[in-house]
C-alpha cells in the first residue's frame, strides 16, 4: 500500500478499457465441443486508430492500479520476449505497436488490452523458470485480444466491470455466495492489484491454443504453456495450504474444479513429441534480482503482521485472518469476516471522515449505509474515531465498521470491516494494534529477492530450500518456485531459484 491512497470506492472499466485479465488458472476442460469451438481460428483484428487511443488512456491507469513499471535490464528483457510473442498473433507485424510492461506487484497476474499493450508482475515472472514459459503467457493474453475475447463477454453480458481487487472477488469465496458475500464484494472494490475477467471455458481453450500457436511460429517449445499452466495450479494451492484455506481453487481463479485437465489440455494442443528453444539459463540470468513478494516501499506483510517503512507504522491482522498488499490497500480475509486497511487526506475532523468513507459505500440510487454514532478513543497515542453501521441482508444482518486515525499533517488511515451482526469484535486486537514505528524498525525492513544460484555437488532440495527467506514451508516453496516435485533430483551445475533478503 503506498501513501494518499484513494478512499474506498466501487471500480469500473478503466478508462473504457476492457482488460483481458489472467485467466491462467481458468480450467479449460469441459465437453468436447467446446474444445471444438476453441479450436476454430478467431477472425484477428489489427490493432486500429480507436485501440491505440483506448489503450494509452488506460495505460496510466493501469500502471497505478499494479504499482507503476519498472525499469532496467529485467524490465528489457521481458518487454523484447513480449514484442517477439505478439507479432505472432497478427495484430501488427512491427514491434513498435506494443507496448510490454513488467509491473512492480507482488500478484501473480497478466493482462493485456486493445492497443497493444501487455502487462507482466514480477511476481508471476518469477514463478516462470523459462523464456518460453513467459512467452506463452505473454501469448495467451495476447491471445484474448486478438481474440476479441473481452467484446464478446461484454456483448453477452449487456455489461463488464473489472473489479481493480482482490478483496472483491475473495468476498464472494470467503464470505459465501449470499447476500452477505455478495455485499462484501460491493464493498471491498479497489486498491488490491488484481483484474478480473470471466472469460468462458472455451475463450481459455482458445487462448492457450493461440498463445502455444505463437509459441510454435516463434521457435519456442510449445510445451512450456502447460507446464506454466501446471505452476500456476501448484503455486494456487500452495497459497490456500498457507492460508489454511480448503478451497484449493478459489472462485476468482476456476470456472471448474480441475486445473491439471486443462494442463493436460495444453499439453495436448502442444504435442508430445514437439520441441523448440525455452532458452531455461538466459531466462534464469536476467531475471535475477527481482523483488519478490512485497516491495517495501508499498509496505510488507509478514504472516500477520504488516508494516510500512516509508509510512512508519504497523498493524497485526486477527489470528486466523490473511492479507493481501495492493498499491491503494491492504485486504485482511478470514472465516468470520474481512477487512480493508486504507487511507486519505484528512481535511476536517475524523467524524466527518468516517462519514465520508461511509458515503462512499452506496451508489446515488441507494440508501446510503450511515453509522449509529461516531466514538471517539485513542491508539497507542494515536487519536482514533469509529462508527459502526448495521445493514440487513436477506441472508441475515452485517456489521460494518469504519475505524480511523489521524496521523497528523493532514494524513488519515483507516480500517473498513465486515461482519455478521454481533461478530466485529473480531478485529477489535487489529484496531488496537496499529503503531507507528521507529526509524530503526523502518530501516530492519528488506525486501525478499529472487536470487538464481547453481547447484553444487552436495546440495539437496532441503539444503537449498533452508536458505529461502521463509520460516515456514520452505521446501514446498522452493519445489514451487522451480517447477519440481519431491522426486526431482538436482544436477551440479544446475540454475535453480532461490528467495533470500
Amino acid at each position: 500500500m503506498v501513501s494518499n491512497v484513494k478512499r474506498v470506492v466501487r471500480a469500473g472499466v478503466r478508462g473504457g478499457a476492457v482488460v483481458s485479465a489472467l485467466g491462467l488458472l481458468v480450467v479449460s476442460a469441459g465437453p468436447a465441443r467446446l474444445e471444438a469451438q476453441a479450436s476454430k481460428a478467431p477472425q484477428v483484428y489489427a490493432i486500429s486508430a480507436a485501440d491505440k487511443s483506448q489503450g494509452a488512456k488506460a495505460h496510466p491507469e493501469l500502471l497505478a492500479e499494479f504499482g507503476g513499471g519498472l525499469t532496467g535490464p529485467q524490465a528489457s528483457y521481458v518487454e523484447q520476449v513480449g514484442k517477439r510473442i505478439a507479432v505472432q498473433s497478427g495484430l501488427s507485424n512491427a514491434t513498435g505497436d506494443f507496448t510490454v510492461t513488467l509491473l512492480n506487484s507482488p500478484v501473480n497476474n497478466a493482462f493485456a488490452i486493445p492497443g497493444g499493450y501487455i502487462y507482466v508482475t514480477r511476481q508471476l515472472t518469477a514463478l516462470m523458470n523459462n523464456e518460453a514459459e513467459m512467452a506463452g503467457v505473454l501469448g495467451h493474453e495476447v491471445g484474448h485480444v486478438a481474440a476479441r475475447h473481452s467484446a464478446q463477454r461484454q456483448k453477452a453480458a449487456q455489461r463488464n466491470q473489472i473489479l481493480g481487487v482482490l478483496g472483491s472477488v475473495l468476498a464472494g469465496a470467503v464470505l459465501g455466495d449470499n447476500a452477505f458475500g455478495q455485499f462484501g464484494q460491493k464493498l471491498f472494490s479497489q486498491g488490491s492489484q488484481l483484474l478480473t475477467l470471466k472469460f468462458s471455458r472455451s475463450q481459455e481453450l482458445q487462448a492457450d491454443q493461440l498463445g502455444i500457436t505463437y509459441l510454435k511460429r516463434a521457435g519456442y517449445d510449445p510445451r512450456a504453456m502447460s507446464s506454466v499452466l501446471e505452476s500456476l495450479a501448484r503455486q494456487n494451492a500452495l497459497e490456500a495450504q498457507l492460508r489454511g484455506s480448503t478451497n484449493q481453487t478459489p472462485e476468482w481463479a476456476s470456472t471448474h474444479p480441475d486445473p491439471a485437465s486443462r494442463v493436460r489440455s495444453a499439453l495436448t494442443y502442444a504435442g508430445q513429441g514437439s520441441a523448440g528453444t525455452t532458452n531455461r539459463d538466459t531466462f534464469l540470468t536476467r531475471i535475477d534480482g527481482l523483488v519478490y513478494g512485497d516491495d517495501p516501499k508499498q509496505g510488507v506483510v509478514d504472516g500477520r503482521k504488516f508494516t510500512h517503512p516509508t509510512l512508519r507504522f504497523a498493524f497485526e491482522a486477527p489470528d486466523g485472518f490473511f492479507m493481501v498488499n495492493g498499491t491503494q490497500a491492504v485486504t485482511i480475509s478470514g472465516s468470520s469476516g474481512k477487512a480493508q486497511f486504507s487511507g486519505g487526506k484528512l481535511s476536517g475532523s475524523l467524524d466527518s471522515y468516517i462519514t465520508s468513507v461511509f458515503a462512499g459505500l452506496t451508489e446515488s440510487n441507494q440508501a446510503r449505509i450511515t453509522p449509529a454514532s461516531i466514538e471517539k478513543t485513542t491508539v497507542n497515542g494515536i487519536p482514533a474515531a469509529y462508527g459502526v453501521a448495521r445493514v440487513q441482508q436477506q441472508s441475515g444482518a452485517v456489521d460494518v465498521v469504519v475505524f480511523a486515525y489521524d496521523f497528523g499533517n493532514g494524513q488519515a488511515y483507516h480500517f473498513l470491516t465486515l461482519a455478521q451482526a454481533g461478530g466485529a469484535e473480531v478485529f477489535t486486537p487489529m484496531f488496537r494494534s496499529i503503531r507507528r514505528i521507529s526509524a530503526t524498525d523502518a530501516g530492519s525492513v528488506k525486501p525478499r529477492l529472487l536470487r538464481v544460484v547453481t547447484v553444487r555437488q552436495g546440495d539437496t532440495v532441503r539444503s537449498l530450500a533452508a536458505k529461502m527467506a521463509y520460516t515456514d514451508a520452505a521446501v514446498d516453496r522452493f519445489l514451487v518456485l522451480n517447477g519440481m516435485d519431491a522426486n526431482t533430483a538436482l544436477t551440479p551445475g544446475q540454475k535453480v531459484k532461490i528467495v533470500t533478503y
